[in-house]
Parts: structure tokens; sequence; C-alpha cells
């Protein structure tokens, strides 16, 4: 026997689409809008139901299109004994049902409405109106539907749809947590223009966090440190009030709270990334200078540590992907450490606290060495690969004794590496120069590959320009010598760099720099009579000899790097014949007796020689002319002799 005490599935169903095709019959022929609205009625019941498939949604717009909607959207009175709004809320929830479509959320129909929407979100609102929350449940379907569209997160930014969902947020309104969400994802595809349109708002966001972080004591707290590097702007900084110095400070007590605990290592990563994070952003400005920041500062850098050495020491490499992200925020970490290290003056950490970090940090740099040998050459192009080698190279630039070893062991691999990213670097310019000259002038070239991996950047360039047009004027400034030391030595080896730069070739700014630095390097040495010997020796001159324990280390590697660049530059060396100061140099030689010149300073002297005898035909002549092979055999520079006796 068959039961007729209720509907089968399939029966209802079936009821269901026949009622929904009646109403769609009636939205096409209405004549009247009670008509259309009361079918509109059934069709909105049927759409929050979630009973509408995409196709069907798509017959719902064939029939109504974005008419109906619009003037629904438009009208500020309900009938009476109907909810307040009941038509704008009908007609939100028509968009959001189109929006469900791709291409509908990218109609400019729907883009146009943003402003509607964003004041919808804030607008205060009653969270116990049914009707109220339901239109801001479908403002949000709408505006999450338009930022997944190719235009759609532009669109929001220019519209002030970040203000709107930041003022949800503070504000705690209805739907603050997807107010949440949807700040995050514009913030992850067009951060820069978000804080540009809407500082003030973000920073508030930024203070509501933060505050919720430090009050936090369940695991909202580890939430949170997801949550927040989002709204954490390399600009933070720039404007420094009040307010953010409060943000700061309760970033710092929440991090001290997390990470003097015992921690899994779920809740540790996230906590690490976020420090990360702050010091990428702010420097160790958001670490107070007392006692208690400066013990802190240290367990930062030793949890960091402690992280690399797990990662990289115990995982086997292929696992070591799925930490790379906290890895290289651990980097960051590191990297503060050898930099308060370092400093000198006003250090937050004592030096038996410095000593410490040193022998940690000497671990993790084994653990990344060991890293990189096992990888070898077969991630050549992974970014992960690239922030190790450079988090490697700027730890050897302040520490150069440690694990030399295992450095020398690992060379073969960083020269490698640094040449094939280099010849990479090559490729990319000469493909985008083709490119370029296909296209013709003006036309954009993109971006290019790293073209050194141990020297990582376009910045150089603007500080070159810097450089060249500072030292000339500064040079005559005798109380600046240091200064003008700094300038000259950095602005030679970054020469060596971009010397295929236009703007290093033939143009007065290079010329004007390149003679100053030969003032500076020719200007150092005198030749006076030692009171001992009664004879000529060499020594620091008068002007130079204040200064010289600051800036002597900076002339010996500017004789270096100038060296370097007499091959890289071919009107060089007519510049160093005209400034007399390979003569002045010559007789240098020949007037100071050659025990009272030692070892560092004849090597100095014959690298510049050297390099300008083998640049120039001139040079070269005029060396021999001045007693060269014979002042080379008295002094025993033995390559420049050699260099001076081929034919």
């Amino acid at each position: 026997m068959t039961s007729h005490s209720g509907a089968t599935p399939e029966a209802s169903e079936s009821t269901r689409n026949a009622m929904l095709e009646r109403c769609l019959s009636v939205l096409r022929d209405a004549k009247h809008d009670s008509e259309q609205f009361a079918a509109l009625l059934l069709v909105t019941k049927a759409v929050r139901a979630g009973d509408v498939d995409s196709r069907t949604r798509r017959r719902i717009f064939d029939a109504v299109g974005f008419t109906f909607p619009n003037r629904l959207l438009a009208s500020r009175e309900s009938p009476t004994g109907c909810p307040e709004h009941m038509f704008r809320a009908l007609g939100l929830t028509l968009l959001a049902c189109f929006c469900t479509d791709p291409e509908l959320a990218s109609h400019s129909q729907i883009l146009n409405k943003i402003p509607t929407f964003n004041n919808i979100l804030a607008s205060p609102s009653d969270p116990d109106d049914m009707s109220t929350s339901s239109m801001i449940d479908d403002v949000y379907q709408c505006l999450g539907a338009v930022m997944g569209t190719p235009r759609g997160p532009k669109e929001l930014v220019s519209q002030g749809t970040v203000s709107a969902l930041c003022q949800a947020y503070v504000n705690r309104s209805y739907g603050c947590d997807r107010a949440l969400e949807l700040l995050m994802g514009l913030l992850a595809t067009a951060e820069t223009k978000c804080w540009q349109r809407a500082t003030p708002d973000l920073r508030a966001v930024l203070s509501r966090l933060s505050e919720e972080f430090h009050q936090a004591e369940d695991m909202t707290k580890f939430q949170l440190c997801d949550v927040l590097p989002h709204f954490l702007s390399p600009s933070l900084l720039l404007t420094r009030d009040q307010q953010l110095s409060e943000c700061l400070c309760n970033l710092y007590r929440g991090l001290v709270s997390i990470l003097s605990s015992k921690l899994s290592q779920s809740q540790r990563d996230p906590a690490l990334k976020l420090a990360a994070c702050l010091t990428q952003a702010c420097g160790s400005e958001w670490i107070p200078t007392e006692r208690a920041g400066s013990k802190f500062l240290a367990l930062l850098v030793n949890l960091a540590c402690v992280e690399v050495r797990l990662s990289l020491e115990e995982l086997d490499p292929a696992d070591v992907d799925g930490k790379q992200e906290v890895v290289t925020g651990c980097y960051t970490l590191i990297e503060l450490g050898i930099l308060e290290c370092m400093k000198e003056e006003k250090p937050r950490l004592k030096e038996a606290q410095k000593m410490q970090l040193v022998r940690i940090m000497e671990e993790a740099f084994g653990a990344v060495i060991y890293y990189l040998r096992q990888v070898g050459k077969q991630k050549l192009k992974d970014p992960f690969i690239f922030a190790s080698v450079r988090i490697l190279s700027a730890w050897l630039a302040e520490e150069t004794s440690s694990l030399k070893q295992e450095i020398c062991d690992l060379l073969p691999f960083l020269i490698h590496y640094a040449k094939a990213l280099f010849q990479e670097g090559d490729k990319a310019r000469s493909a985008s120069q083709h490119a370029a000259e296909l296209s013709g002038p003006g036309s954009p070239q993109g971006s290019e590959w790293p073209r050194d991996a141990l020297r990582q950047d376009r910045c150089f360039s603007s500080l070159m320009d810097a450089l060249l047009k500072s030292l000339p004027a500064l040079l005559p400034q005798r109380d600046r010598l240091v200064l003008a030391a700094n300038v000259t030595t950095l602005g030679l080896m970054i020469a060596r760099i971009l010397n295929v730069s236009p703007a290093l070739h033939g143009i007065p700014p290079a010329k004007d720099f390149f003679e100053a630095a030969i003032c500076f390097l020719s200007q150092a040495h005198v030749a006076q009579v030692d009171p001992a010997s009664q004879c000529l020796a060499m020594a620091v001159s008068p002007a130079y000899e204040a200064a010289w324990a600051d800036l002597s280390e900076l002339w010996f590697l500017g004789m270096q790097a100038f060296a370097s660049c007499v091959p890289l530059f071919p009107w060089l060396p007519q510049m160093v014949l005209r400034s007399h100061w390979l003569d002045d140099l010559l007789r240098l030689l020949g007037q100071a007796t050659p025990v009272s010149v030692d070892f560092e300073l004849l090597t100095a002297l014959q690298g510049v020689l050297l390099e300008l005898a083998r640049a120039s035909q001139q040079c070269r002549e005029v060396i021999i002319l001045q007693q060269g092979k014979e002042l080379a055999n008295l002094y025993g520079l033995a390559a420049l002799e050699q260099c001076l006796c081929e034919r």
C-alpha cells in the first residue's frame, strides 16, 4: 500500500519548478508593477532558500533585467504595514542573485551600485532587525562577487569601499567579520592603492585589531597573528603619532605574551611571521628600548634561529617547502639580530647578550649552509634559495671569521648561483631590449630577472645618481672628509656593478665624480722627512691625518674599487693622465724609502698602476718613462714589473 502522508522530494521539487516557471512567466508578461512585484516576492523567496541553480538565476535576470531592481533600490518608502526598506531589500536580493554569475558581477549596472553598497555598510544597523541584516548579507555577497572579477578590486578601491568596510569593522556592525575578509582580499591585491585612499580608516582597523590582539586570552590571539600582517604597511612609520604608538605597544605586548609561553608549532609559526612583518614595516621601533624590550629582542632572535635550525637541519629538503614562509620570516628577525649586534651607538643589547646571540646565529647559518649544500643546483630560481643566499651574505658582510671551512666548501655553489642569475639577467635584458626595439620608443619593457643575486636591486641606479652629484661638492669641505670617503668608496663600488649604465659613460656628472674620486685617493699620502732616520718616508698627508683612523679602510677599499673600474671605463686612464696622479704617484715611490711603505699600501698602489698599464698604452709608456720598471723591482711589485716587461 502506498503512503499519502507526505510528498516525495521529487514531487516537492516538481512543485517548486512549476511555481518558478509561473513566476517567470508573470515577470515576462506583467503589465503592472503590482503583478511583477508579487511574482518577485515568490522568486526572491526561492532565491533566499537556495533552491535556484545558475541556469535558473540567469533566466530570472533575463526576465527581470536591471531596470526593476534599480527602481526598487531607489524607493524610499515601503507599503503600509510592510517592513522598512522592503523594496531596497528586495532589489539587493535580486542583485546578489545576479552577482553569482561572474559575467553579471562585472556588469556596469553592478559596478555603479558600489556607492549604494558602501552607504548600506557604513550606516548604523540594528543587529536584531532581520530585514537590515538580510540587506547587509546581500551587500557582502555582491561585494565579494565584484572583488572576484578582473576589474573588481580597482573599482572597489576607487569608489570608496575600503573606508566603508573599515567603518563596518571598527563599529562592530552586523557582518563585520565579512568586512574584515574583504579588506584582507583588497589589501592582498591592491595594498598601495588601499593605503593611499583610506589611510586613517585602515589605521583605525589596525588599532582595533591590535587592541583585540593584546586583550585576547583564547585562540583568537593566534588567529589574529594571521590577520594582522595584512594591515602592516611599509609606510606605517611615516606618520608616527599617539594612535600608532599605542598600536605598536599592543602588538608588542601581545607577542610577548605568546612567545614567552610554551607553544605548539602551529601556534609559534604565525607569531614569528607577525613579528617578522612588524620588523619589515618598522625595523626595531616596535620593541621598547628598556631592559624588558632588550630581553624580548634577544628571545625573538633566539627563537628565529631555533626555527631555522629545526626546519633546515632536521627536515628532508622536500619537506622544507612547506616551511619556507615562516623560515623567510625568521631570516628577517635574524637580520634584525645582526644589525643590533653590530650597533655601537645606543645599543639595545648588552655585550653578553650580543656574544650569546652571535653564537646562536652562527649555528643557524650553519643550518643555512647545510641546506644550500643539500639543495645544490636543483632550485636556482626558487625565491627561497635567493632569500637564503641573501641572509647568508648579510651575515658574511659583518662576521668574516666564522664558519670559514663551511663557507669555502659552499663557495663553488655561491659563485655558480650568482653567475647563473647574472646570465639570466643578461638574457632578460636582451629579450626586453629586442622587444622594445620591435615595439618602438616609449614602450614598457616589463620586469627583469634580478641581475645579480648578491648585489639584488634598481635602487642602486638612483643611489649612484645621488653619489655622482654629491661628491664634487662634498670633497672641498675638509671637515666632512670621512663622509666624502664613504661616498667615494660606495660610488666606485656601485660603478663596477652598473658599468653598462649610460649614466656612467661620457656625461658630465660621471666625469665630475671620477675627477673628485681621483682627487680624494691621490691626496692621502706624501713623502716627508722621518725624524729618526732623516730620510724621506711615506706618510699620511696632514690633511688626512686627524681622520685617518676612521677613513683608512675606506681609502684602501676605494683604491681597490678604482682599480676595478679602470678596464670598465675606456676614458678613465686619460682622466688619470690629465690629473697628473700617475706622475705624482711614481714620484712619491721614487722619493720615499722602500722600508717606509707597508705591504698593504704597496698592494693598493700596485693594483691601480697595474690596471692603468694594462688598459692604456699611453699610461704604460708614462710609467716606463718615470722609471716604473726600476721602481717595481725595488719595491718587489712582481706583477707590475712583469706587465711592463711584456712587449
